[in-house]
């Protein structure tokens, strides 16, 4: 793929830059799938293996942690070599993850297969590497609506991963469906080829006479705006994890039929899409900070009009449906809001090390909401405390100082197109 420097940023796709972003889109939609249908494998592990749920959810609830811990590190190696080998070395170490799984012992199997390797292998085929490699080589002022395209992505391929891996666990067994797994993640692999040159060879003059990676890490710890995102994302993981693990049991103590907790699940997953298309679209035209800080205001306004009215299979859909919209369009926006402040240099670097923030709220909100439960009889104080989390959010993120500073080497350049 050769590289050629665009007339102006606002400049058209070109086929080779599309098919990048056809590549990332894929690819991420790909990892978020198998992570998100490898539920399907604990009641045929725990009735073959007796292990138990606790014990299964210990091993995703570490994946979420190592996904986050490595992200910064992985993102480090973006930005020095490129995208390219950074994907296809994790989406080695994902499927080899999944093959531990398959035939590993229990504690091996699940803690280092299904917890630390992919962990590792979800940092390198997730949202950091992947638009890092997309925003470097579109057009600056399509940018943050094209990352919301990759991210609408990113909920897809569950639609079809997720039938697949139930099947073949119903039909062939569980140990076959892990290796279907396996063999779709190899895919990303064989995707990462396409994923464009190193991040030196686009890179313009300003962006050479930049920051180091250090000073780049330094910029942004002082940055009072950089922590206040930060901060504010780790609401984001807090409250989605939550959802994510504890909707369904919620839904069971409040009465309300397990078809319904899978049918919530699937509108959550359908409403993402949508809201990360109009999250891009928005955070191209008006600010992005202000565009977190309504996501996360009206997540809360959400959340606490579902816990104070009854909850019915009605309300849970639409509590689905609208938390839906309001998922992961965060992420493009926040990806908008690194660039403007820091440029791209060390965008996968910085990204991380937000990202790391997001993880640790999933693996609290996760732990949290099963604890509160065990201690109280129900999930008021886990309910309450992302009303509370949200609220702080919002306000961090509504006054973030999104002003970049010129030590941070580069920020806010916009880099040429490439081809």
């Amino acid at each position: 793929m050769s590289v050629s420097t665009a007339k102006s940023p606002s400049s058209g796709f070109t086929v080779p830059i599309v098919l990048v972003i056809i590549a990332a889109a894929t690819i991420l939609s790909i990892s978020m799938g198998i992570r998100q249908s490898l539920g399907l494998f604990l009641p045929p592990i725990n009735a073959e293996l007796g292990v138990s749920a606790s014990a299964f959810g210990f091993a995703l609830a570490l994946q979420s942690l190592i996904w986050g811990i490595s992200q910064p590190f992985v993102g480090a190696l973006g930005d020095r070599f490129g995208a390219r080998p950074v994907v296809i070395g994790c989406a080695a170490i994902y499927a080899l993850g999944l093959l531990l799984m398959a035939w590993g012992k229990p504690i091996l199997g699940l803690n280092a297969g299904a917890g630390l390797m992919v962990g590792i292998g979800i940092a390198g085929t997730g949202f950091g590497v992947l638009f890092g490699a997309v925003a470097r080589i579109v057009p600056a002022d399509r940018r943050v609506q094209t990352l919301g395209m990759v991210s609408a992505a990113g909920s897809l391929a569950t639609l079809l991963i997720a039938p697949l891996g139930q099947y073949l666990i119903v039909h062939n067994g569980w140990r076959v469906g892990a290796i279907a797994f396996v063999l779709i993640s190899l895919l990303m692999a064989v995707l990462g080829v396409m994923m464009g040159p190193k991040p030196a060879e686009i890179r313009t003059e300003a962006d050479q006479e930049g920051s180091s990676i250090r000073d780049s890490l330094l910029a942004a710890a002082r940055h009072p705006g950089f922590v206040a995102m930060t901060i504010a994302f780790f609401a984001c993981g807090f409250q989605l994890m939550y959802i994510t693990v504890h909707l369904p049991a919620f839904l069971a103590f409040c009465g309300v039929p397990p078809t319904i907790s899978a049918t919530a699940l699937g509108v959550i997953g359908l409403g993402n899409a949508a809201g990360s298309l109009l999250a891009g679209y928005l955070g191209a035209r008006y600010s992005q900070k202000r565009l977190l800080a309504l996501a996360y205001l009206l997540r809360t306004i959400t959340i606490i009009c579902f816990v104070a009215m009854p909850v019915t299979p009605a309300s849970t859909i639409v509590f689905a449906a609208t938390m839906g919209v309001l998922w992961l369009g965060v992420v493009p926006l926040v990806s908008g809001l690194i660039v403007k402040l820091f440029g791209l240099q060390h965008f996968n670097t910085l990204f991380g090390f937000a990202f790391l923030s997001h993880q640790v709220g999933a693996f609290i909100g996760s732990w949290l909401g099963g604890l509160s439960f065990d201690v109280t009889g129900s999930y008021t104080v886990a309910w309450g405390s992302m009303i509370l989390i949200g609220a702080c959010a919002f306000l961090l993120q509504w006054f973030m100082d999104d002003q970049p500073r010129p030590s941070s080497g580069g920020a806010g350049l916009a880099l040429p197109a490439t081809t």
